[in-house]
């Protein structure tokens, strides 16, 4: 873990617990999305400790469920999550968390607006060409709880009448980025690749355009937001979102954001995560596979959430 000191960004490292937390009164940073975006966290917790002059702690050495175990338990202020666990943490009776922004993102794709694409993609030297052409095939998806790479899987085949069976092997992957090396590696046929993780994985490794090829995009979906915890201090809660609202009219703020691709933070609300909540009742009945010799596929455990 690292703790960005004030006005300097020097990496100092500490054991904290949550007492420590309340007592020495810190900002606990953190983030779920995919690793090759980790950069951004580190430059956005620097930037928050200069302008606001708070230490900040990123919370990056334990896996990402323990990050947001501790998000729920109040011990992490602001997280990045996608807006499938979004939706289910602020269903329940007393959400730890609210909204504190989101990315919009660089591309014309992006419209301007806060969304993002789910991107099917394949080997360049494969036959397949539609959705359709994958029935059948081996089919990897990152994890259960995410809505780019399995919950808009299973809307988008709910929308074709296509209830189960629809894949003829199915493989967890644990994350968007080992997906698309299963793929480049003739491990599995194809994966739905959350669009803004492709597009760093292509800007880190340009050798990859050639060898893949998107054939179906699912989407827009309402792009994965910034939550903070309700436990944060509350002038903390408000100077965060001017900061994060500002950022592109700052010139080391708009640096920041320009070398993760985005164009600037803006304001949203809860309504504005009904798409994902639409598309979950939709998909809900969809199991992307059938193996009467195992569990049939995540569908069968998965989360009730009154959503």
């Amino acid at each position: 873990m690292m703790l960005y000191n004030t006005a300097i960004n020097l990496d100092v490292h500490y054991r904290f617990n949550y007492w420590q937390k309340i007592i020495m009164d810190y900002l606990t940073i953190s983030t779920c999305q995919a690793p090759n975006m980790d950069f951004f966290t580190h430059d956005l917790a620097g930037y928050i400790s200069k302008r606001l002059t708070i230490p900040v702690k990123v919370e990056l050495d334990i896996p990402w469920q323990e990050r947001e175990r501790r998000l729920d338990a109040g011990e992490i202020d602001v997280c990045w999550i996608c807006g499938l666990p979004y939706i289910r943490k602020v269903a329940k009776s007393s959400p730890a968390i609210e909204l504190l922004a989101a990315p919009v993102m660089q591309g014309q794709r992006y419209q301007d607006r806060p969304i993002y694409f789910s991107d099917v993609v394949v080997r360049d030297a494969s036959p397949f060409q539609t959705l359709e052409d994958l029935r059948g095939t081996t089919w990897a998806y990152n994890e259960p709880s995410s809505h780019s790479g399995y919950n808009v899987v299973r809307y988008a085949l709910a929308m074709r009448d296509e209830i189960s069976g629809f894949f003829g092997r199915l493989i967890e992957s644990g994350a968007h980025q080992v997906s698309l090396q299963m793929i480049l590696k003739g491990e599995v046929d194809a994966s739905a690749i959350d669009s803004t993780v492709l597009e760093q994985e292509l800007k880190d490794d340009p050798s990859i355009r050639g060898r893949i090829r998107i054939i179906d995009t699912f989407g827009p979906s309402p792009i994965p937001p910034w939550v903070i915890s309700k436990n944060t201090r509350p002038d903390w809660q408000s100077a965060l979102r001017q900061l994060f609202l500002g950022m592109h009219r700052n010139l080391a703020g708009k640096a920041i954001l320009d070398r993760a691709n985005m164009i600037r933070f803006t304001t949203i609300e809860d309504a504005d995560y009904n798409p994902i909540r639409t598309m979950t009742r939709k998909g809900r009945g969809v199991c992307l596979k059938i193996n009467p010799l195992e569990l049939l596929d995540p569908c069968i455990n998965e989360e009730s959430t009154g959503i």
